[in-house]
């Protein structure tokens, strides 16, 4: 911010010492804002005033309609995008009558500055003030302020607004990050878009348009637009936006119409469910759009045209999880780069470090990154550093991307470590505790422009500031130095293929008086509640339940039904009404005790003996079954089985089929043994086992090849027992392993720092202690 912007913006709001009292402190930046743009307004047009008030009494002259009317008057405007046809201004208002004055000023603009006042709900806010009598006190507070474009540019006046939009969102606890985006970051990111273009940046003539999905109050595209007016004078930008927020809208129309621009070109809405802009493709676009926010109220919209459109509409690549939107965004920008024979497009947007690495392979946010990286889309990736912006202090990253990459840059992304580049304020603004400075932007962007690798070099930048409180440390942990890096790699370098690992199930088998009796209670969340019950009321005088077949009182709990209900309610509150009503039916203890004097039975003709090899478990049932005449149905049998049987690693595996193809180890088909030798066989498997490992893609080889090699190194040695399963393939390349990429930025810039030294830590602790034991000496004495 300049000491120009910074005084203006101090003297406008000074205008708040008038509201106080009759006005709240939130609504202090709904009055000032739109003042302040009537009063730049009325400067920028105080030219050409004179001309437009004599070519409008010809135009009234002439009964046209309000369009052809404002043709007429635009030429009359010097070049101007809007004017204003009332012989007044804040000056000549008066006092008397001044509310229905300044509706009649305002309702004299054209028709797109007229809009930008009623975003604003201008005239609600007028009839406040006309009340409280303060309208004409703040009309002459706002009129003195000089915003002439002499004294004021539009790149100040941008700056203006925002810090009064600072001010505003911190006296309201709103947040200012959701209105515009810091300066200095805003500046890295217009030249690492631009600077590629070597047309737009030195040819005459050269038109470009430029594109901010989440606009804010204009910042992106007035940076834009200024960073290539600066190289190119003679070069022609066309900004586009959409903008959520009204007030935002409003500002950042006035902006670009103050600028020249076709006002028509920023829209009100959200982007995401209402692209107004849905067929226009861009040269440029820059974005920052909201950092975590959740896009579950526009989740039907979305869903639609991901299901529906696919890749004809934006977000055929996938959808990122409901509790953050950012990879949406990217790819509605991605939909929007003018295509590659056009000349293509280049985008620059913010975004936090969820999108780097978030969800898993197969997930929506893997598939974004694949889809990116795979299209050869991504240039470069810059990481910034944290307390950056207004509204959080999270660590940040600009993500460039472009469809018409230079030579050089083929199937490889740069990514840029520029987190120490920085310098503090001297005065923090909301959680904007630093800045970048020219210098520091010129080592990005030279790096970025060079495509160059830079091994960690140290900055000269100061060492952070420590704490002095408290009892210092005779030998401080060195910190690492300051350093600046920059890495390139191939875009296959980010992918992997995850591979399900399996191994096989083993158990054991026992028909133990223990694990028959467990079944006299049925599984889930009634087992702990039956348990009891039972110890309650099963052996209660004149009404004990017994395992007879004929036992009237087993299971029977409708006398004691108050007393489980009020028990219930205080130990097991998560019981629904239907489990109750289940647990108070006698037939569900009458079938438990059925299954178990079953499981009795077989136990009586198998023995209680342990068996550890699961394969003879069905055959000894059925024989057991036979010898004692009884039945079991399918669920007696699953019962039973739970109820015997337990997992043991010293257990033979489990077999679950036995196959007449070849075996193959590597993804599950064995050679039996014993009994089975000669056979093929296939093992039950057991998901408590169950891993996956990620394998590093690599297009040189097949991807076979590669699985088999990874497993044959990294899991065979350590588990012989496993295999690959070969039925998890990839949706899109039906090959045996998911894709799935991510960027983990941090992993390849990491420097270790290695512990400090025992003896110190020894003897930091050693003087502590010490320190300690004379303060209760002290206390003592």
């Amino acid at each position: 911010m300049t000491q120009t912007s910074n005084n203006l913006a101090t003297e406008s709001w000074a205008i708040a010492d008038l509201l106080r009292g009759d006005f709240k402190q939130s609504q202090y930046g709904r009055i000032i804002l739109p003042f302040c743009l009537l009063r730049r307004l009325e400067c920028v047009l105080e030219a050409s005033k004179e001309a437009v008030l004599a070519e409008n009494e010809k135009v009234q002259k002439m009964n046209l309609p309000e369009e052809a009317q404002e043709k007429l008057l635009l030429r009359a405007t010097g070049g101007l995008s809007f004017y204003n046809t009332s012989k007044m201004d804040l000056s000549k208002l008066g006092e008397s009558g001044i509310k229905a004055n300044l509706e009649s000023y305002i309702q004299s603009f054209s028709k797109d500055a007229r809009e930008i006042f009623e975003y604003f709900n201008f005239a609600e806010f007028i009839g406040q003030l006309n009340d409280a009598n303060l309208l004409y006190k703040v009309v002459q507070k706002i009129r003195t302020v000089d915003l002439t474009p002499k004294a004021v540019s539009n790149h100040d006046m941008g700056l203006v607004f925002e810090e009064l939009i600072r001010r505003f969102a911190e006296g309201s606890n709103e947040t200012a990050g959701e209105h515009f985006t810091p300066r200095d970051i805003v500046r890295l990111t217009t030249s690492l878009v631009f600077m590629e273009d070597d047309e737009a940046l030195t040819k005459s003539g050269i038109i470009r348009t430029i594109y901010d999905p989440t606009a804010g109050t204009g910042g992106f595209l007035s940076a834009g637009m200024e960073y290539v007016h600066e190289l190119n004078p003679n070069a022609v930008m066309r900004a586009y936006g959409q903008e959520l927020n009204p007030e935002s809208y409003a500002i950042c129309k006035a902006d670009m119409l103050i600028k020249g621009q076709e006002v028509g070109n920023i829209k009100l809405g959200n982007t995401l469910s209402n692209d107004q802009l849905h067929a226009t493709k861009f040269d440029y676009m820059l974005s920052n759009p909201p950092f975590g926010v959740d896009w579950k109220k526009i989740e039907q919209e979305i869903s639609d045209e991901h299901n529906h459109k696919g890749f004809d509409g934006r977000f055929g690549a996938g959808l990122p999880r409901v509790s953050d939107g950012s990879l949406l965004f990217l790819l509605h920008l991605i939909s929007k780069l003018r295509d590659a024979k056009d000349g293509g497009g280049r985008i620059g947007i913010i975004l936090n470090g969820s999108p780097l690495f978030t969800g898993g392979a197969g997930s929506g946010e893997s598939e974004i990154r694949r889809y990116i990286l795979e299209a050869d889309l991504l240039e470069a990736i810059v990481a910034l550093p944290t307390d950056m912006f207004y509204n959080t202090g999270i660590a940040t990253y600009v993500w460039v991307l472009s469809n018409k990459k230079a030579p050089t840059r083929k199937g490889q992304v740069q990514l840029i470590n520029g987190v120490n580049l920085c310098g503090k304020m001297r005065k923090s603004l909301g959680s904007k505790r630093n800045e970048m400075s020219s210098d520091d932007i010129a080592t990005i962007t030279k790096c970025f422009g060079e495509f160059e690798v830079v091994d960690a070099r140290e900055l000269n930048k100061p060492a952070e500031a420590k704490s002095n409180r408290g009892r210092q440390s005779a030998n401080p942990k060195t910190e690492a130095a300051k350093t600046f890096a920059a890495k390139i790699f191939k875009t296959h370098e980010f992918g992997y293929r995850r591979i399900t690992i399996e191994r096989p199930l083993r158990q054991s088998y026992q028909f133990s008086d223990v694990r028959i009796a467990s079944l006299r209670f049925e599984s889930g969340a009634l087992n702990s509640i039956m348990q009891w019950a039972y110890s309650e009321f099963a052996n209660l005088p004149n009404a004990a339940w017994s395992d007879a077949p004929d036992c009237v009182h087993y299971g029977d709990l409708s006398s004691h039904e108050g007393s489980i209900r009020r028990y219930i309610k205080i130990h097991f509150a998560d019981l629904k009404e239907k489990q109750i009503k289940d647990l108070l039916d006698r037939s569900i203890w009458t079938n438990a005790k059925a299954t178990m004097l079953k499981a009795k039975a077989l136990q009586a003709q198998i023995d209680s003996a342990q068996f550890d090899d699961m394969n003879g478990y069905e055959d000894a049932v059925a024989k057991a079954a036979k010898a004692a005449n009884i039945s079991l149905d399918v669920k007696d049998k699953k019962a039973i089985e739970s109820a015997v049987s337990w997992k043991n690693p010293e257990a033979k595996a489990v077999i679950k089929k036995i196959h007449k193809a070849k075996p193959d180890p590597l993804y599950g088909l064995f050679d039996g043994v014993g009994e089975y030798s000669g056979k093929t066989i296939e093992y039950k498997v057991d998901g408590d086992l169950r891993d996956f490992e990620n394998v590093a893609l690599e297009p040189s080889c097949s991807v076979n090849e590669l699985n088999e090699a990874y497993f044959k190194k990294e899991v065979k040695p350590h588990v012989p027992d496993a295999w690959i399963d070969g039925s998890k393939k990839d949706d899109k390349d039906q090959q045996v392993g998911i894709v799935g990429y991510e960027i983990p930025f941090n992993r390849h810039f990491y420097q270790y720092q290695p512990p400090r030294d025992l003896a110190e830590i020894d003897a930091d602790l050693d003087a502590v202690s010490a320190e300690i034991m004379n303060l209760l000496q002290e206390v003592h004495s």
